[in-house]
């Protein structure tokens, strides 16, 4: 089951969002080749920190033994989500999805963005461009009234008109008190199927698109999920609330 959030709440989730908004805009300003993800993670969270809030990510997951180590994910090239930050420096012409969470007042923002590493090749600015065109269109039909599948049908149905295709195993969700809540919200499906958005829902719609095969694994680390025939993935992410006319985006500045 889901719940919808009051407007106090929302209010609260609009502070945390905003935080992501910034940090994601802080990470932009610093990615470039020769930095390592690590120091882009320490930013993070020194930024995070410095607003009162905690990084959501840091110490998330359901295996104690295997917690996720750091206050980002960054994720380079074929990796599509859950990379963990490292000394490994990025290089020149490559790709980043950076994804944040922060929790503030006891309510979550999450969102994610994919920048290039000074210039990159043309397919996969094209990667780039195809999935945040796909989560701007998702974003219009995230209305009251509509269905989850029609969020699915809109990413998909444009992202495979541009030749690439949508991760099957891994899916937007809800947000709120939780960093994960019901419901799934997948970068798939068929319009008019699935649970009918209600006004006041707040979910985070995340289009993981990769330049190849929607087919990936995950790395022997039980984090880092890639592409199974190596080639790139862009992700992009907002946490929004369902409205009745409007998905209103919630990680912006």
């Amino acid at each position: 089951m889901f719940e919808t959030k009051s407007e106090k709440e929302i209010e609260l989730m609009r502070k945390s969002s905003r935080i992501v908004a910034e940090v994601l805009k802080v990470i932009g300003s610093n990615i470039r080749a020769g930095v390592s993800t690590k120091e882009l993670d320490e930013i993070a969270e020194d930024f995070i920190r410095s607003k009162g809030a905690e990084p959501a990510f840091k110490g998330y997951g359901h295996d104690a033994r295997n917690l996720f180590p750091s206050s980002i994910c960054a994720s380079v090239e074929d990796e599509v989500v859950h990379g963990i930050p490292s000394v490994r420096k990025l290089q020149e012409g490559e790709i980043i999805s950076i994804d944040v969470g922060v929790k503030l007042n006891g309510f979550f923002g999450d969102g994610a963005e994919t920048f290039a590493v000074g210039n990159i090749s043309s397919e996969k600015e094209k990667l780039m461009d195809a999935t945040k065109e796909s989560l701007d269109l998702a974003l219009k039909v995230a209305v009251a009234g509509n269905t989850v599948g029609d969020i699915g049908f809109a990413i998909q149905s444009y992202i495979e008109s541009k030749g690439f295709s949508v991760v099957r195993d891994l899916v937007g969700h809800g947000v709120g008190k939780e960093l994960h809540e019901e419901p799934s919200i997948p970068n798939y499906g068929r319009a008019r199927q699935g649970l009918t958005l209600k006004k006041g829902m707040t979910i985070a719609i995340e289009p993981m698109i990769n330049a190849g095969s929607y087919k990936v694994k995950t790395d022997k680390d039980g984090w880092t999920v890639r592409t199974q025939d190596g080639k790139p993935s862009a992700h992009f992410e907002h946490t929004v609330v369902v409205r009745n006319d409007r998905a209103e985006i919630l990680t912006i500045i």
